[in-house]
């Protein structure tokens, strides 16, 4: 058995190894960029780590995780031309250090190797693994579509919300873990314990995202918190600071929300104010923990011994108590 931080080496190992020898360089140059830039590379680790639940040898697997964390990739890059981002983890984003259409062809190549290289499986599991990684694929347009949507309303409800970062964020946590658990011939119910356990873990992941947004140290945080504020995000604790402000912060709220010119920094300590008088901070902590919790329970279930299971647990819990 392998803890996080040997199978989080053999991931990057394993990336920075991929050859890229197909013509004209310019295409997959953007591409090897984009996968050189590091990251937690944490759907990688969960898929070896779901597997090595079952099995020791997870390097087996290696090629479908690298598909996934590739998927994810290009998720990234084409998430990066629509928001016009300049910068991911600290470098130059695909389409500023190259151009737009130069994002779109290699993000588009991107998707192809991600299911290239997912595909070298065993012919037994393929079937099972490229129907799960399909249906995965579809939720996530469906995720970043709704997140879209949303930019033009001011009455996403709650439920919406978290429908939303069910598709765009926590499938794609499943996905990992129940590959890895069909890789490894888990019985269906492990597998699918395995699903829901990724799928929580998914939702407490993003909400923590959003609060650290909010309230995380810049220093650790790696940018300027502030950023959902300023873009009037509709997340999980703006949704709700609208819902449960009195009158008088609510009309500030939207005086803030309608501003088509402002201070970064005066939008961001007025809006985190608000925030505070509402309790959104304990809101969002408290809703953190539950989904944490629903997570842990459906890591009960897998019937597998709790040695077996203490990397995953580990992992997970690092997760959930990070500052970036």
């Amino acid at each position: 058995m392998y803890n996080s931080e040997e199978i989080l080496h053999q991931v990057n190992a394993a990336l920075d190894a991929l050859p890229y020898n197909r013509q004209p360089k310019s295409l997959y140059e953007p591409v090897q960029y984009v996968l050189s830039l590091g990251g937690k590379r944490i759907r990688p680790v969960l898929m070896l780590l779901g597997y090595n639940l079952y099995k020791d040898n997870p390097e087996q697997i290696l090629m479908q995780a690298l598909g996934l964390e590739t998927y994810h990739n290009y998720t990234l890059l084409h998430d990066d031309l629509m928001d016009n981002a300049d910068l991911r983890r600290g470098h130059q984003t695909v389409h500023k250090k190259w151009d737009a259409n130069t994002a779109i062809l290699s993000g588009d190549s991107m998707l192809v190797l991600a299911y290239q290289r997912m595909q070298q499986c065993d012919a037994k599991h393929l079937p099972a693994v490229l129907e799960l990684f399909t249906e995965t694929a579809l939720e996530i347009g469906e995720g970043q579509q709704y997140d879209m949507d949303f930019e033009t309303r001011n009455d996403v409800t709650e439920q919406e919300y978290i429908e939303m970062i069910r598709l765009k964020t926590s499938v794609l946590l499943a996905c990992a873990l129940k590959i890895g658990a069909i890789l490894a011939d888990a019985s269906a119910d492990d597998a699918q314990n395995l699903y829901k356990f990724g799928e929580q873990l998914g939702l407490a992941f993003q909400l923590q995202d959003d609060l650290l947004d909010v309230y995380g140290n810049p220093e650790v945080f790696g940018k300027a918190i502030g950023g959902d504020i300023t873009s009037n995000k509709k997340t999980y604790m703006l949704i709700n600071a609208v819902n449960r402000a009195n009158a008088a912060q609510r009309a500030e709220l939207m005086k803030w929300i309608d501003a088509k010119e402002f201070d970064r920094q005066e939008k961001v300590a007025a809006v985190t104010r608000l925030y505070d008088e509402i309790g959104i901070r304990q809101l969002c902590e408290e809703k953190i923990n539950y989904y944490f919790a629903r997570a842990l329970s459906y890591l009960d279930k897998v019937s597998v011994s709790d040695e077996r299971k203490q990397y995953l647990r580990a992992y997970t819990n690092e997760m959930m108590h990070r500052d970036k």
